[in-house]
C-alpha cells in the first residue's frame, strides 16, 4: 500500500488497471476466430513450398 499512500500526497490518480496481451496478438486471433479455415491454408502452402525446395535441391 506504500505505492497507493504516496501517489496520494503527490496528488496523481490511482494506477489503472494493467492491460492484458498486445492488440496485435488479439487483432491475429480474431482473423483466426473469422476465418477458421485459414491456418490449414497456410499450412498447406507452407508444406507445397517445403516439398517444391526439397525436389528443386536434389534435382
Amino acid at each position: 500500500m506504500g505505492e497507493a499512500k504516496r501517489r496520494k500526497e503527490q496528488g496523481l490518480a490511482p494506477k489503472g488497471p494493467k492491460e492484458t496481451g498486445s492488440k496485435a496478438k488479439t487483432d491475429t486471433q480474431n482473423i483466426f476466430a473469422k476465418y477458421q479455415i485459414l491456418p490449414y491454408i497456410l499450412v498447406v502452402f507452407l508444406v507445397a513450398y517445403l516439398l517444391y525446395d526439397l525436389i528443386k535441391y536434389y534435382l
